[in-house]
């Protein structure tokens, strides 16, 4: 069997974190390993992966075949396309110059669009943290409106009983009074 590009679970229960990794097909999924070339941690937003680019590219060219996971994070760090370029130098279709121009056009605009989604999800979370600060504010006024209501409710049913009292008293006193 081919050698494998493919991911290696490491970290606690629910919090995973990946070794990329070249490994024998037929070797199990946490098993030996050839050779670790980079590191994957999903669980960050957006997800960190560090791939050394050459590594890869060498293995690739030696016939290495990428998990599905590993080939669309090979995509997304721009192996594969250097991979692609670097086919084209030895067709003689670009220069090596050319091609890395391309790769490195390529590789600023993939992290310009990274540090715009970094920066739009710090400004979410900002704009979430205010919004659910106003709806709990809300919610915290509508709950000392109730309360003083209730409150309210029973100061007036306080004072009507009081009253009521009060009036009984003056009833009683006023009979004592008469039948003297």
């Amino acid at each position: 069997m081919p050698a494998r590009i493919r991911l290696q679970r490491h970290g606690k229960k629910g919090n995973p974190f990946y070794h990329i990794v070249i490994a024998d097909g037929r070797a199990p999924r946490d098993g030996r390993f050839i050779e670790k070339i980079g590191t994957y941690n999903p669980i960050a937003n957006p997800a960190e992966i560090n791939v050394d680019i050459d590594k890869a590219i060498n293995w690739l060219g030696k016939g290495a075949q990428p998990s599905d996971t590993v080939r669309a994070i090979l995509s997304y760090k721009g192996v594969l396309f250097k991979s692609h370029l670097l086919k084209g130098v030895a067709k003689g279709a670009l220069t090596e110059e050319q091609a890395e121009v391309k790769f490195q056009n390529w590789l600023s605009e993939k992290q310009s669009k990274v540090e715009a989604k970094r920066k739009g999800l710090t400004e979410a979370e900002r704009v979430e943290i205010k919004e659910r600060h106003a709806a709990e504010i809300l919610v915290n006024e509508q709950r000392v409106a109730e309360l003083n209501k209730k409150r309210a409710a029973e100061l007036m049913a306080e004072r009507n009983e009081v009253i009521a009292a009060a009036t009984e008293e003056e009833a009683t006193e006023t009979e004592v009074a008469t039948e003297e």
